[in-house]
């Protein structure tokens, strides 16, 4: 992490009140990561924080797009990030980040890396299942388009062949309404 020391907050020495951090992410932020998920990414990160007389808050904001493959088609696309991470810092005896809001640090920091929070704020803004928008609204030809098309006709043919029902049942059906009757 001896690389990422442009994401240190040295908070000793700085006035009470509000400062503003802003830093471009872009592939070798997540190089540092060991995270190749994204084949190209444009970010951009302000910090907003806050330092008040026994507490830090810091509100991160991500606005850009990482370059992900659609999960249906294999296409590459550009995902919109905007995402919110809002952090409580305080102190204590010793380091505790276990609640995810808060980060306790020890009463002798003078300094910490905000990287990890905004490595995980851009990664968890991705959705779970990406879809090129161009699958959602119908604008995109592509060949692995075009099969699964192909493949979903074959099976609403299908469908509609095992819906229609043999006549000599019926038949039997009515029998038993007839009954009820």
């Amino acid at each position: 992490m001896k690389d990422l020391r442009e994401f240190n907050i040295q908070f000793v020495g700085l006035k009470e009140g509000n400062h503003l951090y802003t830093y471009d992410i872009d592939n070798t932020f997540f190089s540092y990561f060991d995270y190749d998920e994204f084949k190209s990414s444009s970010i951009q990160v302000s910090l907003d924080f806050v330092k008040k007389s026994t507490l830090l808050e810091l509100t991160f904001n991500a606005k850009g797009y990482v370059e992900v493959p659609c999960d249906t088609t294999g296409e590459l696309y550009n995902q919109e990030i905007d995402a919110v991470l809002p952090l409580i810092v305080n102190f204590g005896i010793e380091f505790n980040d276990d609640n995810e809001e808060i980060l306790i640090l020890p009463h002798e920091a003078y300094e910490f890396n905000v990287a990890q929070y905004i490595y995980e704020m851009i990664v968890l803004a991705v959705p779970l299942k990406r879809i090129h928008p161009g699958v959602l609204d119908g604008s995109l030809e592509s060949a692995t388009l075009s099969k699964l098309k192909e493949l979903d006709s074959n099976r609403v043919e299908k469908t509609v062949e095992e819906t229609e029902t043999d006549p000599r049942w019926d038949k039997l059906k009515n029998l038993i309404t007839e009954k009820k009757t």
